[in-house]
């Protein structure tokens, strides 16, 4: 039976697309078909004629399983904005019930799919619903990326409280060390750990590029969620 993740942050920018690449990589490594989607994408460039997102373009290339491009990333925006925003500049609305049609037609085709969220766990997809009705949608568990940085805790755990509300189950946390100038890193990380009722699935380092395999390399996938 086919699996799937929902990849989420704890804000945009918090390294959401590397995790998402290393589970990829880290699943392939175990000979698994597995795909990646990021179905909502703002910030995305004019590459021949139609619109593309880099880290979309990333996943798409990572999968095992090759998937035409508007099925990894069905809604893309310009404007590096809110998503609400940009769809609503872009005259059009994101449907959560269209991006679970077409996750399930992906599922079907794989034993492990990735879903990436865009920005953080409550970003707006229009004026009711937020990437936590998504996720809710999908029904995965959930995996957390944490910026460790100055308030990753308040961040963290007003996170991980809004996805046990949800009722969704919460897979693991990965930290990911972006400011190299945090203090106390290492104790906000046995904080973190003590206080997130779910494995601590690695910690990554500031990487110098996107590198899917440095990224499964940091990652600790044990037991039988996995």
């Amino acid at each position: 039976m086919s699996t799937g993740y929902f990849v989420t942050g704890t804000d945009t920018g918090v390294g959401k697309t590397v995790v998402s690449l290393g589970l990829v990589r880290a699943f392939k490594a175990r000979g698994r078909r597995v795909a990646a989607m990021k179905p909502v994408a703002s910030g995305c460039t004019e590459q021949g004629g139609a619109l593309r997102n880099d880290d979309a373009l990333r996943l798409q290339a990572e999968a095992s399983v090759a998937l035409p491009y508007e099925t990894v990333n069905p809604y893309a925006f310009a404007p590096p904005i809110a998503p609400h925003l940009a769809a609503a500049e872009a005259g059009t609305w994101i449907s959560i019930a269209r991006i679970a049609a077409q996750v399930r037609e992906v599922q079907a085709m794989v034993e492990t799919l990735i879903v990436e969220g865009v920005g953080g766990w409550r970003v707006p997809l229009d004026e009711r619903e937020t990437v936590a009705e998504l996720a809710a949608a999908l029904g995965f568990p959930v995996v957390l990326v944490v910026a460790v940085r100055l308030g990753c805790l308040n961040h963290a755990l007003l996170t991980v409280e809004s996805i046990q509300r949800a009722g969704l189950p919460l897979a693991g946390w990965v930290a990911n060390r972006l400011d190299p100038a945090c203090l106390r890193a290492d104790a906000n990380v046995d904080t973190l750990r003590r206080h997130i009722p779910a494995p601590l699935l690695g910690e990554l380092p500031r990487l110098a590029r996107v590198d899917p395999a440095a990224a499964a390399a940091c990652l600790r996938l044990d037991g039988p969620d996995w």
